[in-house]
């Protein structure tokens, strides 16, 4: 198997997500740019710990992942699409005492994600959103060790009562070339379904948007590609926050 230098793959990630390119006008959000297949929400498991949270009307959500948690290549940090499912969940449920919290950061591994799941005690969160598998692809490791570091995660959170979503990797031309992600893919799918734990198909929307020209950061215009960021944190923001509440939706009621 063939794999290319990390430096080399994240490099063209970053530049498929234009990075230091120059900002454009945002793109309005409309619902036909952000619209999403019923089957990939469908996806969604029961979150019960989410859904006392809501009854309750305080919830908290912790986020970790790598670069793409922190928004790079967008106007501003508010554009990241933790930012924007923060957004749209406090629209979803006006009222609600919600707290996001961000941990991640470019190049980092699920190990060093665990870590970070691991020290959310004070107070603990009632939801993980952990976005994993782009570094690993990069980097070449072990799909078993990347499975072995997701158990770890899930059983941790499970033991603790808190649920978890996890996140694929997002949709690049220039990654699945240079790199064989869908050994990653598998690991991630099977590993939260060993834990009866969901996957948001980050992957498969991303795919969506670009193969119907909604979304497609890699032949968008480089005058362009700020604004298709944005658009693109927007559509992911909302996605999520659809994808969390169907699941609270789902878990069964005291």
């Amino acid at each position: 198997m063939r794999w290319w230098s990390p430096r080399v793959v994240m490099l063209g990630l970053g530049l498929g997500l234009g990075l230091l390119l120059p900002s454009w006008p945002a793109l309005a959000a409309s619902a036909a740019t952000c619209e999403v297949p019923a089957e990939l929400l469908d996806a969604a498991l029961p979150l019960p710990a989410t859904e006392r949270a809501l009854e309750e009307g305080v919830l908290r959500i912790l986020v970790v992942g790598s670069a793409s948690v922190l928004g790079p290549g967008t106007s501003t940090p508010a554009h990241a699409w933790p930012a924007r499912m923060e957004a749209s969940l406090r629209e979803s449920r006006p009222g609600l005492r919600l707290e996001v919290q961000v941990r991640g950061g470019r190049g980092l591994t699920a190990a060093d994600m665990l870590g970070m799941i691991q020290a959310a005690t004070n107070p603990p969160p009632h939801l993980v959103i952990w976005q994993v598998g782009t570094v690993e692809a990069a980097r070449g490791l072990e799909p078993d060790w990347l499975a072995d570091r997701l158990a770890t995660g899930l059983e941790g959170l499970k033991e603790r009562g808190i649920d978890a979503v996890l996140m694929d990797q997002q949709f690049s031309r220039f990654l699945r070339a240079n790199a064989d992600i869908t050994p990653y893919q598998d690991t991630i799918r099977i590993s939260a379904s060993g834990q009866g734990v969901g996957v948001f198909p980050r992957y498969e929307l991303m795919r969506h948007w670009a193969d119907t020209d909604r979304i497609d950061l890699e032949r968008a215009p480089r005058s362009a590609r700020v604004a298709m960021v944005d658009q693109l944190g927007e559509c992911l923001g909302q996605a999520i926050s659809g994808f969390v509440l169907r699941g609270a939706a789902a878990a069964p009621r005291n």
